[in-house]
């Protein structure tokens, strides 16, 4: 039997080659890291739910989001609870650089890890996935 996909969304932000990952405070992912992000609300676009959430867990607030990757989550790989399936779209977005990252909502601490450092923490499928391509995007800036 095969549930409905909740729609949800992450945004990514990038600064001097870093990127911001929170570690997840609840289930389905407590304690893995992340890129800012939760389930939609009634109503909200994918790119309002990635501001929200991701102004909810760090306190920037972002805009200009860019759709980077959608993924289909299926209670495996990047969901430890099987009985979860997700519609997952991630967005590239802006904020000012003089915002400071603050860990709140279902965030139990934030920081900044290049796509390198990111490989090597305990974070779904989908954050591997990007991590490699936003890399790939960052070293053909240079």
């Amino acid at each position: 039997m095969s549930l409905p996909a909740q729609p949800a969304s992450s945004a990514i932000l990038v600064r001097a080659g870093k990127v911001l990952l929170i570690r997840r405070l609840n289930p389905p992912a407590a304690d893995l890291y992340a890129f800012p992000g939760g389930r939609a609300e009634p109503g909200e676009t994918p790119a309002e739910t990635a501001i929200r959430e991701f102004q909810e867990e760090t306190g920037i607030s972002v805009r200009n989001p860019s759709l980077f990757a959608t993924y289909d989550l299926k209670g495996e790989n990047d969901a430890p609870d099987k009985r979860t399936h997700f519609f997952l779209s991630v967005f590239l977005v802006e904020a000012d650089n003089d915002t400071v990252a603050l860990a709140a909502d279902d965030a139990s601490e934030a920081g900044w890890y290049s796509p390198d450092e990111i490989l090597t923490l305990p974070a779904p499928a989908s954050v591997y996935e990007c991590a490699t391509r936003l890399k790939e995007r960052l070293e053909g800036a240079l």
